[in-house]
């Protein structure tokens, strides 16, 4: 009787560079991270993976979608942020705090698109924080256009000067940058909390709401002791 035959695999050496590995982007890598999550939680269970409890399902520009596409990229850039840190700072308190900011707003991206998912709804387009325009809360903020920075983004420019800092400087700039975006993502998710249908949106936008409170708290004694001041509010 002949022996099956086994395919063989290649070996792979552990200092083998894959090709182009190195020149993945920050926003494409987070992006995968978010989709990842978003595939895992529409495997398991569609409603009760998302904590969803089926009704009616919210429309396209309830707040609970407007909410869910909005926060998502807040999100994303949030994650783009705090993965720098691993590579531009020495700093441990520093490197701790984003390791969980990227792991914290990763999936909680990735939960919120599982819901747009869920509903049929796209995770793109519509008036950027539309969902928010009658919101009395939202007064000293300016009301976004269609894919323009929601309160507390970054801009390009800032992201490319953060990009090139390293040590204490990258330190400081970070957690400025950051206390603002906690600032505005705090704002969206207290309106949310309020007036979202979804009662797991409602409980998702209440939690991020006390972290992001509790982390700028954090962050602005991180930032006093490392010698900077904070920008302002958004």
């Amino acid at each position: 009787m002949t022996a099956p035959v086994v395919p063989q695999t290649a070996e792979v050496e552990d200092d083998v560079t894959v090709p182009g590995a190195a020149r993945r982007s920050p926003l494409r890598t987070v992006l995968l991270a978010v989709i990842a999550v978003g595939l895992v939680l529409l495997g398991g269970g569609l409603a009760v993976a998302l904590g969803i409890g089926r009704t009616a399902d919210p429309t396209v520009d309830s707040v609970d979608a407007g909410f869910s596409r909005d926060m998502a990229r807040h999100h994303l850039q949030g994650v783009e942020m705090a993965n720098l840190v691993a590579e531009r700072s020495q700093d441990p308190e520093i490197r701790q705090l984003a390791f969980d900011i990227s792991a914290a707003q990763t999936n909680q991206a990735g939960r919120m698109q599982g819901w747009l998912a869920l509903w049929g709804l796209p995770t793109t387009g519509g008036d950027t924080m539309a969902w928010m325009s009658d919101s009395g809360s939202h007064a000293g903020h300016d009301m976004p256009s269609d894919g323009a920075l929601m309160p507390g983004m970054a801009t390009e420019e800032e992201l490319a000067n953060l990009r090139q800092l390293s040590g204490t400087a990258f330190d400081v700039e970070f957690l400025r940058l950051m206390i603002r975006h906690h600032q505005g993502g705090r704002d969206m998710a207290e309106y949310a909390a309020e007036h979202a249908q979804e009662r797991a949106v409602r409980e998702l936008a209440d939690t991020m709401a006390q972290t992001q409170t509790a982390e700028t708290g954090t962050m602005t004694d991180m930032l006093a002791a490392r010698g900077g001041t904070p920008l302002p509010a958004p």
